[in-house]
């Protein structure tokens, strides 16, 4: 099966400050479910005593709602405000798929190319071919590799050189291109292939052609940037006595394209509204397209509690998960790490995306993304869309 997205054109050049972008509430016919996502976003993050979070509702080049809730450390006085830095965790990958395609598109990189020929230290067990793992096998989780491979070593904070070199000790479970298997330290391997075909680090890469072009003025890559970032939320874990706060770990910030980024729920809003084609010189319609091409069937990601009565289909893309939610496409991901939880998705047939941020773990995430797209679903069908 292929989804066929729809792509709204424009060229909309978005400031850095939310009041620079195009904000309405009154003309939109999904005003009316932004203000109900705002008070159930509320509810939940206070019935549940998260510290705090931050969401984004978008339309094609315009914010219909952004809002903040709590503070950047439980018990404190600073309030998340929109331009409060989070972890992004996994949301990561789909900026690490979209530099990838953009260097594909440029002729600098084939996704059929082995990712040995960029990274010859990736062997596996004797008589497994490890050439045969291509660059979009490695962008598109379809390794063949066991599912989440290392990523114990990576909570263990060892470091990533001795980590690669325990690869050789794997035998897949299936031929690459045939089996899904979620991958952080695999997928992190692509960071290779954009740094020789760029000639840039990665972090000054998405700098050039990322955040800077959308005016992302407080995204980052890694661990420095991020404690360097004043106005930042610290991140917090559920215990029995209820949320406590905990140190940022750099375990996860190896993995660059896997969870390295860091930005606001206002960058987000703006990465949203390029992903929705508002900013062509950026993402081409073309290279959406390519992410969004549903590859390897995610069969878990139907059994999700929250998602489960809505998925007819779950494929992964190019760094973004491609669901059918109740007949009609939807692009997402999710990410968690330490303290930290985020959600991004869109529907490229409605035109509109939402992004959430939290900076304490909590699985209401899932309940109130599922619940925002039940809705607007809802709506389209009643309006005829």
């Amino acid at each position: 099966m292929r989804l066929k997205s729809i792509f709204l054109l424009g060229s909309l050049s978005i400031g850095s400050f939310l009041p620079s972008l195009h904000v309405y509430a009154a003309d939109s016919q999904y005003s009316e479910l932004s203000n109900t996502f705002n008070k159930r976003f509320n509810h939940e993050l206070k019935d549940n005593k998260i510290p705090g979070g931050a969401f984004v509702v978008v339309e094609a080049d315009t914010v219909l709602k952004l809002g903040t809730y709590g503070k950047r450390i439980k018990g404190g006085n600073q309030r998340i405000n929109p331009h409060t830095v989070f972890r992004l965790a996994s949301v990561s990958k789909t900026f690490a798929g979209t530099l990838a395609s953009m260097l594909v598109e440029e002729g600098k990189l084939d996704w059929q190319q082995p990712i040995i020929d960029y990274f010859p230290e990736f062997t596996l067990a004797k008589q497994q071919n490890a050439e045969l793992i291509n660059l979009g096998h490695i962008i598109g989780h379809s390794t063949g590799l066991m599912p989440n491979s290392y990523d114990n070593l990576v909570n263990a904070n060892v470091n990533l050189s001795k980590i690669v070199s325990k690869f050789d000790e794997l035998t897949p479970i299936c031929q690459p291109g045939v089996c899904y298997g979620y991958q952080n330290v695999a997928f992190s391997f692509i960071k290779e292939a954009i740094e020789q075909q760029s000639t840039f680090s990665y972090a000054n890469f998405i700098q050039k052609r990322i955040f800077s072009p959308l005016s992302m003025s407080s995204a980052s890559v890694g661990y420095d940037a991020f404690l360097n970032t004043s106005n930042r939320a610290e991140p917090h874990v559920k215990t029995k006595t209820g949320f406590k706060r905990v140190k940022v770990k750099p375990n996860y910030y190896q993995l660059a394209p896997a969870a390295g980024v860091n930005a606001s729920i206002t960058d987000l809003s703006k990465w949203l509204m390029a992903n929705l084609g508002q900013n062509p010189e950026v993402i081409s319609t073309s290279m959406i397209e390519d992410l969004t091409t549903p590859g390897v069937k995610t069969t878990k990601e139907l059994r999700r509690r929250d998602w489960r009565p809505f998925l007819d289909s779950a494929h992964y893309g190019k760094g973004w998960r491609v669901y059918e939610f109740n007949g009609r496409p939807l692009i997402y991901h999710a990410g968690w790490v330490a303290g930290y939880v985020a959600e991004i998705s869109y529907s490229p047939e409605l035109n509109i995306g939402m992004a959430m941020l939290l900076n304490g773990e909590s699985r209401v995430i899932a309940k109130l993304s599922a619940e925002f797209w039940r809705d607007a679903f809802k709506r389209a069908d009643k309006l005829g869309n």
